[in-house]
C-alpha cells in the first residue's frame, strides 16, 4: 500500500504556542489526520524526506539515573512531578527539552542530560561519570504526535544523598521529592503498575524501571 505523501504546504496550523502546536494534516483531498507536536511547521516529522528521517534530533530526553553510593545497593532515583494534564504528581524521571539543536545528536541529547539532572536533583555530573545513550529516538504516542525522546542512562556516585535538591525547577515544573528504588522495590512497583499511592506512572518511567530491574543498565559498564 502506498503510504501518504504529507507535505509542508498540506500542514495546517491549529494552534500554535511556544512549546506546543496542533496541525491538521490533510493526507488526501478531503481527508484529514490532527498532529499534536512540539515542532513548528518547517520541522514537522511527516514532512521529512528519508534522509532527514533517520538524522532528526529528537524533541528531548529521558534519564534512567542510577546513584552509586559506598556500601549501598544501587538506586534508581526517581522524582514526583505534577504533570497538568494527570491532574497528579507522578513518579518520572530527569527528563527536559533539548535546546542545542545546532550540536551533533549524541552531543546534544547528552549535554541535555546532563543539564537536566543538575536542575531536577542538584547532581553535577562529573567526566567519568557513565552517560550513555540507550536509545537516541523514540516516538511517544505516533497515533496523537510526533513527541519524540532519547533515553539516556547515566551512573554517578554519590557520597551524601542530602545533596539531593528540587531547587532549579523552572517555569511550570512542580517537584514533590525523591524516590530511590533498590532492585527489589524497583521490581515491585513494576509489578504493580502504579505507585505506592495508586497512582499510574508514564511510559518512560515504567522503561527506567525495566532497565534497572532488567540489569541492562549494568552491561558494558566500565571496569
Amino acid at each position: 500500500m502506498n503510504k501518504p505523501i504529507i507535505t509542508k504546504e498540506c500542514a495546517a496550523p491549529l494552534f500554535e504556542s511556544k512549546f506546543l502546536g496542533v496541525y491538521d494534516l490533510q493526507y488526501e483531498e478531503g481527508k484529514h489526520y490532527y498532529n499534536a507536536t512540539r515542532r513548528g511547521r518547517e520541522d514537522l516529522v511527516a514532512t521529512k524526506s528519508a534522509l532527514e528521517y533517520r538524522t532528526m534530533l529528537p524533541d528531548a530526553v529521558s534519564c534512567i539515573l542510577v546513584l552509586l553510593q559506598e556500601g549501598e545497593e544501587p538506586r534508581l532515583l526517581l522524582s514526583r512531578e505534577y504533570r497538568y494534564p494527570a491532574g497528579q504528581f507522578l513518579l518520572g524521571v530527569p527528563a527536559g527539552l533539548i535546546d542545542e539543536k545546532e550540536l551533533p545528536r549524541e552531543e546534544a541529547v547528552k549535554r541535555t542530560a546532563i543539564r537536566e539532572i543538575r536542575e531536577e536533583t542538584g547532581l553535577v555530573i562529573a567526566e567519568h561519570d557513565r552517560v550513555e545513550i540507550l536509545s537516541p529516538f523514540l516516538f511517544s504516542s505516533p497515533g496523537m504526535t510526533d513527541e519524540s525522546n532519547a533515553f539516556v542512562l547515566v551512573e554517578t556516585s554519590v557520597q551524601e544523598l542530602s545533596i539531593l535538591s528540587q531547587d532549579g525547577a523552572v517555569g511550570s515544573e512542580r517537584f514533590d521529592g525523591f524516590v530511590l528504588l533498590t532492585k527489589a522495590e524497583a521490581e515491585r512497583i513494576l509489578r504493580q503498575g502504579c505507585d505506592d499511592g495508586g497512582i499510574f506512572y508514564p511510559m518512560a518511567t515504567w522503561m527506567a524501571l525495566i532497565a534497572f530491574v532488567s540489569g541492562i543498565w549494568e552491561k558494558n559498564r566500565p571496569a
